[in-house]
């Protein structure tokens, strides 16, 4: 009896390791996510401007560039793995802006998301043909979203996507506020090729530059 434990215990401890093991780390590629505006009749115009909305991130080691494409112009955040600077670039019609924003500018960007906590169900889907769990996310002012998410694959960096960072994964289709109106992100896709280093390379001109506290309105 004691052999056919030990033989049990050996196997699951295998299973377990294999599982752990197989995650694949996503150093370099491309992840697509296609975006549906969930909001009511009071604000149809909002919803149906960003109807068809994508959000591209590209992955380079550290580094990353997150865009989100949208019939009202593009807007994307760019991530140098080497410094931790963060500049976002808004492009919207004639008007172009490049906001610089330090590390500690970006992580006060981000405060309301510190300290989330994660509760996991027994609730799983298929997204983009990997295996995702269901788990609910509590802000510190109790408001919660719902995320799914897989462990078969993880970015190196998860500052790119700092709702859900402290996931065990990378999360494949999750919940946000967007203003008043409440958006779902879903992976469409996800690409293992290389990324050209142009991707994470700022324009040289063509942009108002702005740091981070005068695009507050805090500036002169």
């Amino acid at each position: 009896m004691k052999k056919i434990t030990h033989i049990i215990t050996s196997v699951l401890a295998l299973v377990s390791f294999t599982q752990i093991s197989a995650q694949k780390k996503l150093t370099e590629g491309t992840i697509s996510y296609d975006i549906v505006i969930n909001t009511s009749n009071k604000m149809p115009q909002a919803a149906d401007l960003l109807d068809g909305a994508t959000s591209v991130i590209y992955l380079k080691g550290n580094s990353s560039r997150s865009e989100m494409i949208s019939s009202l112009g593009t807007q994307a955040t760019i991530i140098d793995g080497k410094t931790s600077a963060v500049t976002v670039l808004k492009e919207y019609g004639d008007q172009k802006y490049m906001i610089k924003m330090t590390q500690q500018n970006w992580k006060e960007s981000n405060k309301k998301y510190e300290g989330i906590k994660f509760t996991y169900l027994n609730d799983y889907k298929v997204i983009a043909g990997y295996n995702c769990q269901k788990a609910i996310g509590t802000l510190v002012d109790n408001s919660t979203f719902t995320v799914y998410f897989t462990k078969e694959i993880d970015a190196v960096s998860k500052d790119f996507q700092y709702l859900t960072k402290d996931l065990p994964g990378l999360a494949m289709q999750y919940e946000a506020s967007m203003g008043k109106m409440m958006v779902t992100y879903t992976v469409s896709s996800i690409s293992f090729n290389p990324v050209l280093q142009a991707k994470f390379d700022l324009p040289k001109s063509g942009f108002r530059i702005m740091t981070y506290e005068e695009s507050l309105g805090k500036g002169n």
